[in-house]
């Protein structure tokens, strides 16, 4: 099993020795449990990242680990975002961690027309940390040292706007006439998917998307519901990118 990750503000100008305290010190010395010669590894969960070994575990939330050099991981291409509409209750943060898992690398949550939930005021700034919070949990739990980037919710109108300077832009919508699976990809750049919500996208929202250059596109024969269609449908490009070979 590889090395736990545990996230910390900087590697910049860090010394052989790098003492991880506060949440992250606590979950491992007390939840982890990790001691004397257990290996590690240290992310600032934006591709900076470095090998440790456990020097010492000292009281509940302190661990004292040697490090190896700092590395640095570029960013993978061709590039995936992921539009996601609002969906009901908890399926956003459960959306948001499979996405993770599998290795998208960016998320933005979309304010479509048909979205029960609408993300306003106060409620609105707790539910974007959450996304935030899951995605950095779920970039520690799959070993990732790059974690996508969760955006602040866009409207429509911004969703075009990303649409349009993408290099492949696709709406997971049942009124495709192309499957995503043979749809012709770009080798780099920017990929960016939109997935509706439970209403589904409007004729409206399909026709602005339209003339940003975002075809309609079907997944499979069956209709997923908006939690896991982004999940499916990354799998499937990071197969077929050469991401996953």
């Amino acid at each position: 099993m590889t090395a736990p990750v545990f996230v910390v503000d900087r590697l910049d100008g860090v010394g052989r020795e790098f003492v991880l305290d506060g949440p992250e010190g606590r979950h491992a010395v007390s939840v982890k449990r990790l001691r004397s010669g257990e290996d590690v590894v240290l992310t600032d969960g934006l591709g900076r990242w470095a090998e440790g070994v456990v020097k010492a575990a000292e009281g509940k939330d302190r661990l004292v680990v040697e490090l190896a050099p700092v590395h640095e991981e570029p960013g993978e291409q061709p590039r995936i975002t992921v539009v996601q509409a609002l969906p009901k209750g908890d399926r956003g943060e459960l959306a948001v961690e499979t996405m993770t898992e599998t290795g998208v690398d960016a998320i933005v949550p979309w304010a479509a027309s048909r979205c029960i939930t609408q993300w306003k005021g106060e409620r609105g700034l707790k539910a974007l940390a959450k996304w935030r919070a899951t995605a950095r949990e779920a970039g520690k739990q799959s070993r990732r040292v790059r974690f996508p980037e969760v955006a602040d919710a866009a409207t429509s109108k911004q969703v075009a706007a990303l649409l349009a300077k993408a290099d492949f832009a696709a709406v997971l919508h049942e009124s495709g006439e192309e499957p995503l699976a043979t749809a012709e990809l770009p080798a780099e750049g920017e990929i960016v998917l939109v997935v509706g919500p439970e209403g589904g996208v409007s004729p409206e929202e399909l026709a602005l998307f339209a003339e940003a250059g975002a075809k309609p596109y079907v997944l499979g024969r069956t209709v997923l519901r908006t939690s896991t269609a982004g999940t499916a449908a990354a799998a499937l490009l990071l197969g077929r990118t050469g991401r996953w070979s």
